[in-house]
């Protein structure tokens, strides 16, 4: 096996329901601390909302020149880049 060090950050998105005051969001956040709340579209599938959180992120930080792989977890999901990334053995 091999393990990629990436020269961003992980980006977690998870799904927020609606309230009596919002509807349906998806927000996409770092441990760092760098977050987006974006509103569901109702076009898009509940994977899709998940994916458009994360380019939001990506979008908003300047994050524009590299691909993301996706990854779910009990919570949502999980994006980390992999162009750039350099392998550790």
């Amino acid at each position: 096996m091999r393990i990629y060090q990436s020269r961003k950050v992980a980006i977690e998105t998870r799904y927020l329901g609606p309230t009596n005051f919002r509807g349906s969001r998806y927000k996409a956040g770092t441990e760092s601390g760098r977050r987006i709340t974006i509103e569901a579209a109702d076009n898009l599938s509940a994977e899709e909302n998940h994916r458009a959180a994360a380019v939001a992120l990506c979008e908003k930080m300047g994050w524009t020149d590299g691909d993301l792989i996706e990854g779910g977890t009990p919570k949502g999901y999980v994006y980390v880049f992999v162009s750039g990334a350099m392998a550790k053995d």
